[in-house]
């Protein structure tokens, strides 16, 4: 009895605790592990973080390197960081720049969905700057015009990079 009792309250915790998440930001994507007992002090934190994404997803299927920016996203608003506070941005290059291209485009390419575009555009709603470097879009055969709207072409990826440090992002290791 004591066991049930016990296994009885963990289980009404486990639920008290999932009722009081927010929803996510980033719907459909971005899961992430509560941590409870974390020693971050997020209570004022602010971001600015580029990413770096070169390795393409299998066609029709999702980039799950871009998921990555949901992930910080959620995460992070999950425990307390104000959405405004979270400035990303995306620096598409190599293989992944196709995964940039509209759905339309991309199916008469490659006859799949694109699965990324969905996040893509979700991304660009919550203050994230989505670039793909155009050497890689030139190398891919990827016009600007057929980028998902509000990704942008940047003459380079090196060059996006320089340019978002100087506006003080810093470069996500992973």
């Amino acid at each position: 009895m004591k066991t049930l009792l016990i296994g009885s309250s963990l289980l009404l915790a486990s639920f008290s605790t999932l009722a009081a998440e927010p929803a996510p930001v980033i719907k459909d994507y971005g899961y992430f592990y509560n941590v409870p007992e974390h020693v971050s002090d997020l209570s004022q934190a602010q971001f600015k973080i580029a990413f770096d994404v070169g390795k393409g997803a299998e066609k029709g299927a999702q980039n799950n390197h871009i998921n990555s920016l949901a992930r910080f996203i959620n995460m992070h608003v999950a425990h307390g960081v104000k959405p405004e506070n979270i400035q990303l941005a995306l620096v598409v290059h190599g293989g992944a720049s196709v995964d940039v291209l509209q759905n339309s485009v991309y199916k008469t390419r490659f006859e799949k969905d694109n699965k990324t575009e969905s996040l893509i555009k979700q991304l660009l709603a919550n203050n994230t700057q989505v670039y793909v470097c155009g050497q890689s879009a030139m190398h891919m055969k990827v016009a600007a015009d057929q980028l998902i709207p509000g990704v942008k072409m940047a003459l380079s990826a090196m060059t996006a990079h320089a340019q978002l440090q100087q506006q003080g992002y810093t470069l996500n290791p992973f």
